[in-house]
């Protein structure tokens, strides 16, 4: 394959990305989309056709107008600024590696820094609120016990809402020791425990589904009325709708608002004040380093709170014990021990 601008975007897309890499579908979609939101700047703004762009047109003061364009002309976020900054550094990490001779261009381009960004208030849900949250979909209709099997399906394994869309019929079924496996960022594989609740509820939903699509393993595990996949969107409806209801039976057990992600948060805050170990919240969670995982201790208020407790515990060393303290404890020891 020549080396070409065109052919090597061609090559990293359908050969590098999928199979060298191993990126997920939804990563290599947004890595396109970033292209192709590039073409059309340099059509729109710069009055330049897609064939026009080569490795030597590829340059500092190209990028670095597309992205003033998506933050200033499109109203994106930064956070999406340096999204598709990332895709670009990434195709250009592979054309370093494939074309030594643009190493100076790309190293150029790869200098581009990308932008701090303000870190966003995590919304989380209480267990009381979470409890109430599942209590409100109708188990008695084919829809409500679906979305109660999804909604406790993300919590309790604290899955991503791709990996959830990604299951299959199959991938329940045939779990062992109720353990499903979950493949996240890079594909890759991780087994996460579920309750004993959780299976029994996504049970009765499968039981439930029509014969042709229960007895098929590669169907999808969630699906709409046309019996096709739920997106992203669709997840993010079904929760919405339900987080209202729950709102407006207890509105201070609520923050303003949630996501699908929210539950995800939810879950390693639940964990975490469990005084469940942050190396183990980090695997369940598929976190590639454990600082990631931190964050939730930084943001639970109730772990600090415990934590200068603890600490004030240790200051104050002094037996304080009371006479009905050590009563009690000498009946604990007779009747439970």
């Amino acid at each position: 394959m020549t080396n070409t601008f065109d052919a090597l975007v061609t090559e990293y897309f359908s050969n590098y990305l999928p199979i060298q890499s191993g990126f997920s579908k939804r990563t290599i979609e947004n890595y396109r989309d970033t292209f192709l939101l590039l073409f059309k700047y340099q059509e729109a703004e710069l009055g330049k056709r897609i064939c026009q762009i080569t490795m030597d047109t590829f340059s500092v003061d190209l990028i670095q107008g597309f992205l003033s364009w998506v933050e200033d002309k499109r109203g994106c976020s930064v956070a999406t600024r340096n999204q598709r900054l990332s895709a670009i550094h990434s195709f250009l990490r592979f054309v370093q590696f494939r074309c030594p001779e643009h190493l100076s261009t790309c190293n150029r381009i790869l200098g581009i820094k990308f932008k701090r960004t303000v870190a966003k208030t995590m919304n989380y849900l209480t267990v009381d609120g979470l409890r109430l949250l599942l209590r409100m979909p109708n188990q008695r209709t084919a829809q409500g016990l679906r979305d109660l099997a999804l909604l406790s399906l993300i919590y309790d394994s604290g899955a991503r809402v791709q990996e959830i869309i990604d299951l299959k019929i199959g991938s329940f079924l045939w779990m062992n020791a109720n353990v499903i496996s979950l493949y996240g960022k890079g594909r890759k594989e991780r087994r996460v425990p579920i309750t004993k609740e959780t299976v029994h509820i996504v049970n009765t939903y499968i039981a439930g589904l029509p014969v042709k699509s229960r007895n098929d393993s590669q169907h999808v595990l969630f699906f709409n009325k046309q019996g096709t996949n739920l997106t992203r969107a669709g997840v993010g409806y079904i929760l919405k709708k339900y987080f209202q209801q729950a709102k407006n039976i207890e509105p201070g057990l609520f923050p303003s608002s949630i996501s699908v992600h929210g539950l995800r948060h939810s879950k390693a805050m639940h964990l975490l004040e469990a005084g469940v170990n942050l190396i183990y919240i980090r695997d369940l969670l598929g976190h590639v380093s454990v600082t990631t995982t931190e964050i939730y201790a930084k943001v639970n208020p109730e772990v600090r709170r415990k934590a200068i407790e603890k600490l004030s515990m240790q200051i104050v060393s002094e037996d304080k014990t009371t006479l009905d303290e050590k009563e009690n404890l000498v009946n604990w020891l007779k009747t439970q021990i």
